[in-house]
């Protein structure tokens, strides 16, 4: 969608062949970018322990506290499984993600991390397990970096998209806790999604004029020229699923896009755009154009 909008707002002459899949790969990094860059965030503000100890051990005259600073969680088991990955060094070198680094804001994070009654609890443990290395580490994300005004100014600052990716990256750093074990970092989007994207975007720029033409008849008192960009372009994709894309439900398909015009567009837009790809797929359906069949078993 994103792709696409930008295709809609560039003159027509500067889109050259491959320049649709070029913009749609270099969201895609985007996307990778910043999931490395907030596994690398966890990353930092759990070792700022040792940081913060070293600092307080070279006082000129270090208090008891000072010489006492607990750093088990720069030792987190889980975060040598995070850095040891080689794919998530490529991706912090190719990048030059370590360029971003913000350290006061990182002494801040890890300030409000060591005042919470949960990391208190984990380093007065002794012991060490596997689950608990995996919940320190989901804590410092959903309850440190996530809720921080200062780390999301942050991101907005040092991602142009921040916004667009910020609710996605939510579920792929859970995904990632789970599941670290599955996540390639050098190819974050399977092939089956990588084929699907990038199939999606061209039929959508091959089929336009006649996703058009079934659009228009079904918006009525509307003035096409006045809707929401947006909104025609997640109906010319949803069309799109209906007619070219076998395997994905027409449900699915008008839920998708529901969700897209609610989270990317006008309030009224997940209604308007629900009234009219249900109503186009009455007729494509009526037509005997709506061919769907079950994925193949892998």
């Amino acid at each position: 969608m994103q792709t696409l909008y930008a295709l809609e707002t560039m003159e027509q002459s500067s889109i050259k062949p491959g320049t649709a899949t070029r913009l749609l790969n270099e969201k895609l990094d985007q996307t990778c970018q910043i999931f490395t860059y907030i596994l690398n965030s966890v990353v930092q503000v759990a070792q700022y322990a040792e940081i913060d100890a070293a600092a307080r051990a070279s006082k000129h005259l270090p208090s008891a506290e000072d010489l006492q600073v607990n750093t088990k969680i720069a030792g987190n088991e889980f975060i040598f499984q995070i850095v040891n990955d080689k794919g998530f060094q490529v991706n912090l070198e190719q990048w030059k993600m370590k360029l971003h680094t913000d350290d006061d804001l990182l002494r801040k994070l890890y300030n409000q991390l060591v005042a919470t009654d949960t990391y208190k609890a984990y380093i007065a443990d002794n012991s060490r397990t596997k689950a608990g290395e995996k919940e320190i580490l989901e804590f410092i994300y959903k309850e440190i970096l996530a809720k921080s005004e200062l780390f999301a100014q942050h991101m907005e600052d040092t991602f142009l998209h921040w916004g667009d990716d910020e609710e996605m990256m939510g579920i792929l750093i859970n995904n990632y806790f789970n599941k670290p074990h599955l996540f390639n970092f050098l190819q974050l989007i399977s092939k089956e999604k990588l084929d699907y994207a990038r199939e999606l975007l061209l039929t959508v720029m091959d089929k336009k004029e006649y996703c058009l033409e079934l659009i228009k008849p079904k918006l009525q008192n509307w003035d096409s020229e006045r809707i929401a960009a947006v909104d025609m372009l997640l109906m010319e994709m949803g069309v799109c699923e209906f007619l070219y894309f076998p395997t994905i439900p027409t449900k699915v398909t008008i839920n998708e896009y529901i969700d897209l015009a609610k989270a990317y567009s006008t309030p009224q837009s997940g209604q308007f755009i629900n009234g009219i790809l249900d109503n186009i797929l009455k007729d494509l359906e009526k037509e005997q154009l709506v061919q769907k069949q079950d994925r193949p078993k892998k």
